[in-house]
């Protein structure tokens, strides 16, 4: 299976349309978008096609005097020479658990949206991709858990073209282990869907056998491998995460 990515480009534009950007990442966006007419072109074909799809997508955000509450209450608990309570220390906790976990799921809810539109990235010199057996239908979603953490991995298939997309967004590598993903079919043994890149976002292309076995209710799951992934001579590793494809 290839796993073509997204150009750093690409990415960007698509970053900044979303008004994902800031600190230097914003910056150098801005000084593209005056200086390089390509790049511009490429912001105003994002927004061109995720603008009337965000407008659908429901406010999901605290009201901004929750997070307002929450700061006076951890200012007044941790002024100088008063030390902060073992309450305001579990409260500063959670913060930062509910923004990484608010994060994580905004993140994970653009990548589909963004993923979902991957296949009209193919320029007009691109080959079609027409196989004998495709099967049209809409895109199939799964955001799937990473253990005891805020991260989630995000998953799309598009059954027309018969590729699975795929961000990692938010993982880090460790140097030590990779892992990987896996489709449980209703028969058989486990399937490969390829060795998981941390913080980048894929697109693999899936074999006709493999494509003909994912409809919504596909189980998932995600082992923990020796870098590369699992040795062809091995068990799969053990399982670190699960998930379910579920129609858009």
């Amino acid at each position: 299976m290839s796993a073509p990515e997204l150009s750093p480009e690409e990415l960007l534009a698509a970053e900044f349309a979303l008004g994902l950007l800031e600190g230097e990442a914003l910056l150098e966006a801005r000084g593209r978008l005056a200086r390089e007419p390509h790049f511009a072109a490429r912001v105003e074909w994002w927004e061109d096609r995720l603008a009337p799809l965000l407008d659908e997508l429901g406010g999901a955000a605290p009201a901004p005097e929750l997070w307002a509450r929450i700061e006076r209450a951890m200012a007044e608990g941790g002024r100088p020479g008063e030390g902060a309570t073992g309450e305001v220390v579990l409260l500063r906790q959670k913060l930062r658990y509910w923004q990484a976990t608010a994060a994580m799921a905004m993140a994970a809810s653009i990548a589909a949206l963004v993923f979902a539109l991957l296949p009209l990235l193919r320029g007009p010199s691109d080959p079609p991709v027409a196989p004998a057996d495709r099967v049209a239908g809409p895109p199939l979603v799964a955001s799937i858990p990473i253990a005891d953490t805020p991260l989630r991995l995000a998953v799309t298939y598009i059954p027309d073209s018969r590729e699975l997309l795929v961000s990692a967004a938010g993982l880090t590598a460790d140097g030590v282990h990779d892992h990987e993903l896996w489709l449980i079919p209703d028969q058989g043994a486990l399937r490969s869907l390829g060795v998981v890149k941390p913080g980048r976002a894929v697109r693999v292309a899936l074999d006709s056998e493999t494509a003909a076995k994912i409809h919504a209710g596909s189980r998932m799951v995600l082992t923990r491998e020796p870098l590369g992934g699992k040795p062809p001579s091995a068990e799969a590793g053990p399982v670190v995460a699960e998930g379910a494809f579920t129609s858009t």
